[in-house]
């Protein structure tokens, strides 16, 4: 049963993270698998710090505030997908691109923030942080690979060239979802 709970950890924890690799699929950029790799670290040493730190923080800080500040954080990166200027995407035209190293490290830290709210609540739970944070880790790395490549897919259509506006819309989405359930 405990291996269940640590496999369900894992998966909700990264929900997030296929949406916003999605958005990023559909603006033709790619997350090579070092920079995967390196967003996916991150997320598991958050997870792993906030489970052991779970008990102990509740105490203190509420986990909404863990989602409210990666809900804020995802709304402004939606907002500005939105309403940047330049926004007028033609999917037809429009090439691939690699992601930067910095903006992988940045792109870790946002999602692992999601993960803060899950890892307090897997704390309370008794689950081990070791085999939890793993889980986060493998499900981050897999649902990144799956969003990116169903985002280049559906790209060259309408939906495609509307890239920006939907991807930004997504993770205006996911944010208030964050704050709000």
């Amino acid at each position: 049963m405990q291996l269940l709970s640590i496999i369900l950890i894992g998966i909700a924890a990264n929900l997030d993270n296929l949406g916003i690799s999605l958005s990023y699929g559909l603006r033709y950029q790619r997350i090579p698998l070092v920079y995967n790799l390196v967003i996916s670290f991150i997320s598991m040493l958050f997870a792993y710090c906030s489970i052991l730190a779970g008990n102990w923080i509740s105490g203190y800080i509420p986990m909404t505030i863990a989602n409210m500040i990666g809900g804020l954080v995802l709304i402004g990166l939606g907002s500005w997908f939105i309403w940047k200027p330049g926004n007028h995407s033609n999917g037809n035209s429009r090439r691939i691109t690699t992601i930067h190293w910095k903006e992988s490290i940045i792109l870790g830290f946002i999602l692992a923030i999601n993960c803060l709210s899950i890892g307090f609540g897997a704390g309370f739970t008794g689950v081990p942080p070791l085999l939890a944070s793993l889980s986060i880790g493998i499900f981050s790395l897999l649902s990144i690979t799956i969003g990116v490549k169903l985002g280049h897919r559906i790209g060259y259509t309408w939906f495609g060239q509307q890239s920006d506006r939907i991807a930004g819309a997504l993770l205006v989405l996911i944010g208030l979802y964050e704050i709000f359930i």
